[in-house]
């Protein structure tokens, strides 16, 4: 898996993820939202257009970094997941309280939750 960062002027963190997410890879994913976090960031998209596989580990690495977000008072919203990665969102219930978006550029033009 690769991770890659995008701080963009509108202050909210893209973060592009490339490969699988599971047990062996989502540390890495949890260390890139862990140095956003350590600056500050809480706004965050994340760009799933070349996740390929996502395990309960991945699942959870959303649902931890959702949380820290919202704590923060900001956001993180997921972006462009392909169709399997969005039914398995939908199927365990994420997409209720993480807002799951079709494109990034929704993702980011998205308002802030209220």
């Amino acid at each position: 898996m690769h991770v890659a960062v995008t701080n963009r002027e509108d202050g909210v963190a893209l973060v592009s993820v490339h490969g699988p997410i599971d047990l062996s890879t989502a540390p890495q994913l949890r260390e890139a939202m862990h140095a956003l976090f350590d600056t500050g960031q809480a706004r965050i998209v994340v760009d799933l257009a070349d996740v390929d596989s996502c395990d309960s580990i991945g699942l959870g690495t959303f649902a931890y970094g959702h949380n820290h977000c919202v704590a923060s008072g900001g956001f993180l919203r997921l972006a462009a997941p392909p169709p399997p990665l969005a039914n398995l969102l939908r199927v365990v219930g994420l997409t209720g309280p993480i807002p799951v978006h079709d494109t990034i550029e929704d993702a980011l033009r998205a308002g802030a939750p209220a």
